[in-house]
């Protein structure tokens, strides 16, 4: 009760003291992030790579090594195995198979079935071939930049300029880190991971529209206060409630992510890795960069110059 009562009370927290630790934490982030992603790249799904999943369950625990022996036979490529659950009795195979045709894949499904025998209950078959896969990429690459470029551009239009760039600069952040995160821990990178990671993109955006709401009220109610303390002021009046959707959120994300099983892993651990780095940079990121920056002077300038920039 009490941690709560204090994070639901004012706050008078110096954040924009760190600033140097902040921008040196994110530039090592981002960078290692790209580096990350260019030298190891993703473990794509089966939406993405092709190939054969099959999620199988038998009435007895399940031996991995004496399962792979049995499948050595079948011409589809590697083969990996995972145990589901805490039994030992359901196993995903995921093979490869991505220099094969439908045909193909449907024979080799057919014999990785007789191997097996009737004994075992098939909970899941996906098949996915390799130009499907790529015309997957494509489709989901074009899908999520359409949708930033929208995020994009509304931001663009809904504030001034340096407003703007700082919430693209979050924005971009987030995202990249993300992604990084996801390379790092050899997360399937599915279908889902998109929604996720669009997902991640709105949270991200809508986070840093609140907190420059409150800044650019905060410029035309206090105009005699000094920048750096006013954005200070402006972080701590919407901390508590920063912190509590945050919260909220990651329980739910964390959840889903402990219970929501195989097929919803990567969804949820990309929300998880959003909402806290999402919610790091909108303090130490997108708002600590406005330091740079006389918003007083350009918000003056925007009221004459730009008619779409005081949108409220």
């Amino acid at each position: 009760m009490k941690l709560f009562q204090w994070i639901t009370k004012d706050t008078n927290i110096n954040f924009l003291g760190a600033e140097k630790l902040t921008y040196a934490i994110s530039i090592v982030a981002f960078v290692l992030s790209i580096a990350v992603i260019g030298f190891k790249g993703f473990n794509y799904g089966i939406d993405f790579a092709g190939g054969i999943l099959m999620e199988i369950k038998s009435e007895e625990k399940i031996n991995l090594d004496e399962l792979r022996s049995k499948l050595d036979s079948v011409d589809v490529g590697e083969i990996n195995l995972q145990t589901i659950g805490e039994n030992g009795d359901e196993v995903m195979i995921r093979a490869e198979a991505d220099n094969l045709d439908e045909r193909a894949q449907m024979a080799a499904i057919n014999k990785i079935k007789q191997i097996l025998g009737n004994a075992i209950d098939y909970r899941k078959i996906e098949l996915v071939g390799p130009q499907v896969g790529d015309e997957l990429k494509i489709a989901g690459a074009v899908a999520s930049l359409i949708a930033i470029l929208a995020i994009c551009a509304y931001i663009w239009i809904r504030f001034e300029w340096q407003f703007a760039f700082g919430a693209l600069l979050g924005l971009f952040h987030d995202v990249i880190i993300t992604l990084g995160l996801l390379a790092v821990f050899d997360m399937d990178f599915s279908l889902t991971t998109i929604a996720a990671i669009l997902t991640l993109a709105g949270y991200s955006v809508n986070d840093k529209v609140v907190t420059y709401d409150r800044i650019r009220e905060n410029l035309r109610k206090f105009t005699r206060m000094p920048q750096r303390e006013l954005l200070n002021k402006s972080i701590n009046d919407i901390f508590s409630r920063t912190l509590l959707t945050g919260l909220t959120t990651l329980l739910a994300a964390v959840a889903l992510f402990i219970f929501g099983g195989d097929t919803l892993r990567s969804f949820s651990f990309t929300i998880v890795a959003g909402i806290i780095v999402g919610t790091y940079s909108s303090i130490y990121v997108s708002t600590v960069v406005l330091t740079c920056f006389d918003l007083r002077r350009s918000m003056e300038e925007s009221k004459n110059v730009n008619p779409f920039g005081n949108i409220d």
